[in-house]
């Protein structure tokens, strides 16, 4: 999770701490002590958020811009990793992110395959976890919309 000027989230992502400012690093600090010393995904959910908008409001910034800060993300990671310890949410796997792919870039399952080469059939088992692709089918069929896989570090709680 956290390392000495770093925060690694659940997908890899890598949040630098050492050029935050203190009321940020400080929250960040807060959140990551609650969360380890109330485990309670409910508890902690309900912590969050609070903090985060007291935040928002001293720094004058819009709940939009809110959701762009380190703090925002890693508090919202800090959760996820409490939901998933607790059997309340799932790991993501690459069946997620497709799914969101799908959701945010096309209209339909029908026009991702047609823009993928992949059967509405075979995209429908996959995404009910009833069959796998292949890495080369993943990897041909993302090619064809300009995307890649990417491999990235496990992290310490998934």
């Amino acid at each position: 999770m956290a390392r000495e000027n770093s925060y690694t989230d659940r997908k890899g992502r890598v949040y630098g701490l050492a050029t935050l400012a203190a009321d940020e690093l400080e929250l960040i600090c807060r959140l990551q002590t609650y969360s380890k010393s109330h485990p309670d995904w409910t508890k902690y959910s309900n912590y969050w958020m609070p903090e985060l908008t007291k935040f928002g409001d001293s720094r004058g910034i819009t709940r939009r811009e809110l959701t762009e800060t380190a703090a925002y993300r890693i508090a919202q990671d800090l959760g996820s990793r409490l939901a998933i310890a607790q059997g309340y949410a799932r790991p993501s796997d690459y069946r997620s992110e497709l799914e969101t792919l799908i959701h945010t870039k096309f209209r339909t399952q029908r026009e991702f395959c047609n823009a993928t080469g992949l059967s509405e059939d075979m995209l429908s088992h996959v995404l009910a976890k009833r069959k796998n692709l292949s890495m080369d089918a993943l990897t041909e069929a993302l090619a064809q919309i300009g995307y890649t896989i990417h491999i990235t570090p496990m992290s310490e709680m998934n």
